[in-house]
């Protein structure tokens, strides 16, 4: 039979005990899963802040439905949270869950096999009901047929408990029961010797509208805190030291946030206005729900009608001298598509989003993948070329961004960035640079005319860059041409001349081949690896995860990532031949083993998932340790 422990009696609040033992972790892994209804992301970020107060280094992983409200107590329904601290750092949001908070059964059940023999399992026993049993498909409770042998089980009527707490408060049954969420944060706060002074002032700023909801959720959590002070069932608390991270100021940010900050960072260092045209698409609404809030800084955001209309103004916006945003997922970039290619013919400054999610088509909209690299290099009519970049994580995105923009004023040309639902929503600790720190994109407009006798010449190149003058509307005597047909050399009229047109096109091609990017960068240390890991986007913290378990276990591997992606670094061909075997991991199936083999004639070793899931290190561990031992 499976020893659960029964605390559902113990009162939320009372005497004090004496104070428990507090054990040293290194690292932890929480996983907070329930309904899409039960605030499970709300009570992971809550957990993630606290902990984040406490210096320790963070990785998060939210993973919910598509749907705003999918049934409830279902599989399809269940919403989790899995956040990863550490006091030393750490690059994933880890493998396997060391603790898992489970709401219902439903929860438990599509958990379950993610955690290891002797994880902590906490479960709401109130929704262990046989009708809810039943509706996951559980012919018996697994709490009491001893399935669940091989995990410490504790089970805890949080519904009750927080109704019971919350029972001379003003508040209806409903939201009571509602509150149990943070029932279930402040015992894992106490669990884990978390700081909650932020969650208190948190919890008052969310419900500032409604005092009786604040002092319900306080309630509700201090509650939680107390019961874990009391009960006999937990006998431990757990602290994790500070991570020995650089001197800095630091806040915890998603990747959806950071890039927002970024772009808003490109616009006062350029000093540009920033236009956003944006159509709300999961997962990169929270970009212009970010950037609606700097209209102090000259941001101006426009919803639009749908996404044609979104990029069709950003573009305009670029014409009129502005730093032109657009911002969307993988089904918005496939209807801009004819819009970007406007933008590369008129030669403007323009930044493409795109935080890809599982496709095609609709697919699975909140989940993870990177198979929108093809549609970035090649998805557009005509020889179109454009530069492309991609964040390696939450952090990260702030200086992608940044960087992003700098290619697309510099060299006039659309620039895509290609994020992810793995690192738009994920977080970690983000050190805030220096503002002296960040790069002067201050851009030259033009003011004179530039041709013989007084003329303007539109298309006139910088020797350096290939980029074309920018000149703003209205500008005396820089009066020219724009639009969608060909341009003739220098002057810019329509030219259907064959000639030009070969050469505009080739020209248009060199301007991308002449953005200056740095050269990849090599991890192998003692230059004794025979097998190079080579990444872009958001598998980088995986495969550096996997790389360094290999490494402890003597094994020699090199490790490279790709943050830009057109034009490729120019060492790239060189570091690749000089290794025996070329490993590259991808959430697709295979495009930049595609583009690499095509390159540089090299051949990889792909290694590909498109599950909806990030990687996770075991499993790259694994498929390296394979190539590793064959090499």
């Amino acid at each position: 039979m499976t020893q659960v422990s029964d605390i559902s009696g113990e009162p939320a609040t009372g005497a004090r005990r004496a104070a428990k033992p507090v054990a040293r972790l290194e690292r932890v892994i929480i996983r907070f899963a329930g309904d899409s209804g039960d605030g499970m992301q709300l009570t992971g970020d809550r957990f993630t802040s606290e902990t984040a107060q406490l210096g320790n280094d963070i990785s998060t992983l939210p993973n919910f439905p598509a749907e705003i409200r999918a049934p409830a107590g279902t599989l399809p329904g269940v919403s989790s949270f899995q956040v990863h601290f550490a006091e030393y750092d750490i690059l994933t949001p880890g493998d396997k869950p060391d603790v898992l908070v489970a709401m219902n059964p439903a929860a438990l059940k599509a958990n379950i096999d993610d955690l290891e023999p002797g994880a902590t399992i906490i479960v709401n026993t109130d929704e262990f009901t046989p009708r809810n049993l039943k509706k996951v498909g559980y012919a018996a409770n697994p709490l009491e047929d001893g399935s669940l042998g091989s995990y410490h089980v504790h089970g805890a009527a949080l519904a009750s408990m927080t109704i019971d707490a919350l029972a001379v408060h003003e508040v209806s049954k409903k939201d009571a029961e509602r509150a149990k969420n943070m029932f279930a944060l402040g015992l894992l706060s106490w669990m884990y010797s978390r700081p909650y002074e932020s969650t208190l002032r948190f919890l008052e700023r969310k419900f500032a509208k409604r005092p009786d909801l604040v002092t319900a959720n306080i309630a509700a959590f201090k509650a939680g805190w107390n019961f874990g002070e009391t009960t006999e069932s937990f006998s431990v608390r757990y602290e994790v030291a500070p991570a020995p991270l650089p001197a800095g100021t630091y806040r915890n940010i998603t990747g959806n946030a950071a890039l927002a900050l970024g772009l808003v960072a490109a616009s006062v260092q350029s000093e540009l206005p920033l236009f956003l045209g944006a159509y709300p698409i999961t997962p990169a609404s929270d970009i212009l729900h970010a950037l609606s809030r700097h209209k102090d800084l000259g941001v101006v955001t426009m919803q639009a009608e749908d996404e044609i209309a979104a990029v069709g103004a950003a573009v305009g916006a670029a014409y009129g001298g502005a730093l032109g945003v657009t911002t969307t997922s993988g089904p918005g970039v496939a209807l801009k598509g004819e819009t970007i290619s406007l933008a590369l013919m008129l030669e403007l400054p323009l930044v493409i989003v795109d935080v890809q999610r599982a496709g095609p088509s609709t697919g699975l909209p909140t989940k993870t993948e990177q198979a929108d690299l093809h549609m970035a290099l090649f998805g557009r009519h005509g020889e179109a070329p454009v530069a492309v970049i991609a964040p390696r994580s939450p952090a990260d995105c702030f200086d992608a961004a940044i960087e992003a923009c700098r290619i697309a004023l510099t060299h006039r040309t659309p620039v895509i960035l290609l994020s992810d639902n793995y690192v738009a929503n994920g977080s970690e600790p983000w050190r805030l640079p220096e503002v002296a720190d960040l790069p002067d994109l201050r851009v030259a407009f033009a003011t004179e005319p530039n041709g013989p006798d007084g003329t303007f010449l539109p298309y006139l190149r910088d020797p350096v860059t290939l980029a074309r003058p920018w000149a703003v509307p209205g500008t005396p005597g820089l009066e020219h041409r724009i639009g969608g047909l060909e341009k003739a050399d220098k002057t810019g009229a329509i030219s259907y001349d064959p000639a030009n047109h070969d050469h505009m096109v080739r020209t248009r091609a060199a301007r991308i081949e002449a953005i200056r990017v740095p050269d990849v960068e090599v991890a192998d240390p003692g230059a004794a690896a025979r097998v190079l890991v080579l990444g872009w986007g958001s598998t980088y913290g995986p495969i550096g995860a996997a790389c360094r378990r290999l490494r402890q276990g003597g094994h020699a591997v090199a490790q490279a990532h790709l943050r830009h992606l057109a034009p490729l670094p120019g060492n790239l061909g060189d570091v690749l031949r000089r290794y025996d075997k070329v490993v590259v991991p991808e959430m697709n199936l295979g495009q930049l083993s595609t583009v690499i083999r095509a390159r540089y004639l090299v051949d990889t070793v792909p290694y590909h998932q498109v599950r909806g899931l990030p990687f996770t290190a075991a499993e790259l561990e694994t498929a390296l340790l394979e190539v590793v031992a064959d090499v």
